[in-house]
């Protein structure tokens, strides 16, 4: 018989995987409604860790690349994009922080760039939808503007 582990604030067992999923003790966190109320309530703090708040309780989490996910691209305003998030916040999208990641997956920097921020499948194709080449150089319409964006292999994963 195994002892059962002992949770702290500092040691939860709570984790976010590189795809955004949740894991408690190495096992798949499943349950929609307890998924949402985790993406809701992640905090990144000053000091770079994560927090995870439930209520009137927290714990620290442990994230393995992206605390958070781009769930959609919404439509520009000027030569910005809008992203919603995971947590069910939204905010503009930092072109200059895109990178992709070894999976070729699009990675911002998000949360005053604290944080980043995995595509999901569907924020990536909407945000394809947008990208253009000129002149050999990759830019996305942004409203009427095409703006240069480079997107680095692999610097996600630093």
């Amino acid at each position: 018989m195994t002892t059962p582990r002992w949770h702290t604030r500092e040691d939860s067992g709570l984790r976010i995987d590189r795809r955004g999923r949740w894991w408690h003790d190495d096992e798949p966190v499943e349950h929609p409604n307890i998924i949402e109320a985790f993406n809701r309530g992640l905090r990144v703090m000053e000091d770079g860790r994560y927090q995870l708040h439930f209520g009137g309780d927290w714990c620290f989490v442990k994230v393995e690349q992206c605390a958070f996910t781009v769930v959609a691209v919404d439509e520009a305003e000027g030569e910005r994009l809008s992203v919603r998030l995971s947590d069910r916040t939204a905010e503009w999208l930092d072109l200059s922080s895109l990178t992709e990641d070894d999976e070729g997956v699009v990675v911002a920097k998000v949360k005053e760039g604290k944080a980043l921020a995995r595509f999901s499948r569907e924020a990536q194709f909407q945000f394809a939808e947008r990208l253009e080449e000129v002149d050999g150089r990759l830019s996305v319409r942004v409203g009427k503007s095409l703006v240069p964006v480079s997107l680095s292999p692999g610097m996600a994963a630093r």
